[in-house]
């Protein structure tokens, strides 16, 4: 038997053995479901989470990013029990087999699971999934009916984005239970009952959302019950489901018409900001008229150069967060000798700062602003002086034409008892009481004898 020589078997670096052995694990499996108890579990500030799974025999290190993780309600813990969806991989830098977790589940949600899938085939085969029967939505939307909890968070969440998009969009609650086991019925009851009032004019809609909170598997599972789903189909309006977080997919969703991930997201697709929208269409406007024709032929030019030569983003990115992940104590301990030569910048900038501080300009504008308030108060005592001359004036001429004035000279008023000014001594009777109005003071008279 002849052995191969070195001469005739290709000689292949590390990473590319390690690359070539990823891709044929990710190139042979699909996504798997794997169930088991965790172990060594860790969380590093990347956001990213890593841990082992295993079972009596074996094991094998799991890795979650970020941006799969942060929605998930299940917070691992060493020693739970847990059934993951994974894609199998090999981390390249230590040529590790791992498994990348898109989601994770405490291992007795596999019956709900199964029932979920069932329900799922049985109608997928009927066809309510089928884009095709599935209804556009109006392009403006004036009166939504909501179909959910009074009391729940969704309400209130679709409120707040409707009254800072569009604020005239009129609402009316169909309320029902979301949870528990009449929520399913109600959820029905209450989609036919809109279309039933549409129907007859009782009411109009323009579309329907059917929404709650996020919560776990069993929290949703009435958007997951048959009723439900043959009551979207049959509706003669437009339904927009949102039921849960953005990483719950429920049978009502893929039923209705439009999926929105939140209960938000939802309003914010049912509610097109009008103010947005013309400004975005006046920048698209002046962007596209000059610069479409020059954009498309570079972007075509690199497109073909970038397609030779590009390498998948995500998988460059989950690798590189593994490797900042196993960098980061040794930036931590670089940080020192970093952060005093910043140091040493900042007292360099605090220096050039200073001698460029505005405080000689202000002190400069302080002045200016003490003499013009000096000047206005000079203003204003001249103006005071002026005004109370000529009151002075005015009131020697009001007191010139006076009647008081004609008093102090030894005249007096005389009035009779009803308060009549006397004018005429036939019209005063003698023995009759009369009041004289002197320049200080009055006299009570008599009339003794008139002439």
């Amino acid at each position: 038997m002849q052995h191969p020589t070195s001469g005739n078997l290709p000689t292949l670096t590390v990473g590319q053995l390690n690359r070539e052995a990823r891709r044929l694990l990710e190139s042979h499996f699909d996504y798997v479901w794997v169930e088991g108890e965790i172990s060594n579990f860790a969380a590093p500030s990347s956001g990213h989470w890593y841990f082992s799974l295993k079972d009596s025999g074996a094991q094998v290190r799991c890795a979650m990013f970020r941006n799969r993780n942060q929605h998930m309600r299940v917070k691992p813990a060493n020693g739970m029990a847990i059934r993951l969806r994974c894609r199998v991989s090999l981390y390249e830098g230590r040529g590790e087999f791992q498994l990348i977790v898109e989601h994770l589940e405490h291992a007795g949600a596999g019956a709900l699971q199964a029932a979920f899938e069932r329900l799922r085939d049985k109608l997928q085969v009927e066809g309510l999934f089928a884009a095709e029967r599935k209804r556009a939505l109006p392009a403006e939307v004036r009166t939504l009916g909501v179909i959910t909890s009074a009391s729940g968070a969704a309400i209130h969440d679709v409120l707040t984005v409707l009254r800072r998009r569009c604020p005239g969009m009129r609402v009316l609650l169909l309320p029902v239970a979301v949870q528990g086991e009449a929520a399913a019925g109600e959820i029905a009851a209450a989609l036919a009952q809109a279309n039933r009032w549409q129907a007859a004019g009782e009411a109009h809609f323009d579309a329907l959302l059917v929404t709650r909170g996020g919560g776990s598997l069993e929290d949703l599972w009435a958007f997951n019950e048959e009723v439900v789903a043959r009551a979207i189909a049959a509706s003669a309006l437009p339904v927009v489901s949102a039921v849960g977080h953005e990483v719950d997919i429920s049978i009502a969703d893929m039923v209705a018409d439009q999926r929105a991930p939140t209960p938000s997201a939802a309003a914010e697709l049912l509610s097109p900001d009008q103010r947005e929208r013309a400004a975005l269409l006046h920048r698209l406007e002046q962007a596209m008229v000059g610069r479409m024709r020059l954009r498309l032929e570079r972007a075509g030019r690199d497109l073909y150069h970038l397609r030779q030569r590009l390498r998948h983003p995500g998988q460059l990115l989950r690798e590189q967060s593994q490797r900042l992940d196993e960098l980061e104590q040794r930036l931590l301990r670089a940080q020192r000798g970093h952060l005093r030569e910043q140091r040493g910048r900042l007292a360099v900038l605090e220096h050039r700062i200073r001698a460029r501080s505005p405080e000689a300009r202000l002190h400069t504008l302080t002045n200016q602003v003490m003499q013009l308030d000096q000047r206005l108060q000079r203003g204003v005592q001249q103006q005071l002086r002026g005004a109370a001359s000529r009151l002075s004036h005015l009131s020697q001429l009001l007191d010139s034409v006076s009647p008081l004035a004609t008093l102090t000279r030894g005249y007096s008023i005389l009035r009779d008892e009803h308060g009549a000014v006397v004018r005429d001594a036939d019209s005063v009777r003698e023995g009759s009481q009369l009041d004289a109005r002197l320049a200080r003071g009055e006299l009570r008279l008599q009339v003794l004898a008139k002439r």
